[in-house]
């Protein structure tokens, strides 16, 4: 067997065939410039488009770019689950399918991983960064939703949702293993899941702007997502989640 590559960067992609070829042509080239080390790999969530035929089209400009399918749509944190436990790389990086942090700022996360488990992307931290704001609207949910997080989960970081996350893959290879929450919610079980098991988080502040084309519901998506904080809790309570 080939040694493994020393990065996956993970794509969940959903209904993404417009968004998708510009990500994919900056990936290749930060690849070829950077980290030609690299697998890709694209889960397409049950798509309805071409999503995965736009990704299978890429395979000439990045070789190691694999294409898998949930088959039905289950959810961005299902396509983040499975792309974690598949990938090979030594660290994982995930990144939304439009770029919303541009890829290179994926360099801050993969150094910090140096000395963490876990680096996460972070709107908040500096928000000077923020090159196009969601509405108020939608900042002010995002604000509410992170001191629910903070209260009930007792996490504290400043910006659980950030599409932006970077992993040592065997390291926390258990937290995925272990991961219930298969939509939009699934960012904080992560985050609990990895301080629960004694694994080093680091919060890094990245250049970040929002997509009008974003397939978060504010009025569905925000409920559930709400609900999905106390499934966590209730989790632990119930001790699902078992240290090894």
């Amino acid at each position: 067997m080939s040694p493994p590559p020393d990065l996956s960067i993970i794509i969940p992609s959903f209904n993404e065939e417009l968004r998708l070829p510009s990500s994919l042509e900056k990936i290749a080239a930060y690849l070829r410039k950077r980290r030609p080390n690299t697998e890709v790999i694209v889960v397409d969530d049950g798509s309805t488009d071409k999503t995965a035929a736009v990704a299978e089209a890429y395979k000439e400009k990045i070789p190691s770019l694999r294409v898998l399918s949930n088959g039905t749509n289950r959810g961005k944190g299902s396509s983040v689950r499975r792309g974690s436990l598949e990938a090979r790389g030594n660290v994982i990086l995930f990144t939304d399918a439009d770029l919303s942090s541009p890829i290179e700022e994926g360099e801050k996360l993969l150094t910090e991983l140096d000395t963490h488990d876990v680096a996460i992307g972070s709107r908040a931290v500096d928000r000077s960064l923020i090159e196009a704001h969601q509405s108020l609207f939608r900042e002010f949910a995002g604000i509410i939703f992170n001191r629910i997080v903070r209260v009930i989960l007792r996490l504290p970081f400043v910006d659980t949702q950030c599409g932006f996350k970077a992993f040592r893959r065997e390291r926390c290879r258990i937290i995925f293993e272990q991961q219930t929450i298969e939509r939009f919610g699934f960012d904080p079980e992560l985050l609990y899941l990895a301080r629960h098991h004694g694994l080093s988080i680091v919060e890094v502040p990245v250049r970040w702007a929002h997509s009008p084309a974003t397939k978060v519901s504010m009025m569905k998506d925000s409920v559930r997502m709400f609900l999905d904080v106390f499934v966590i809790r209730w989790n632990a309570i119930l001790g699902r989640y078992r240290k090894p």
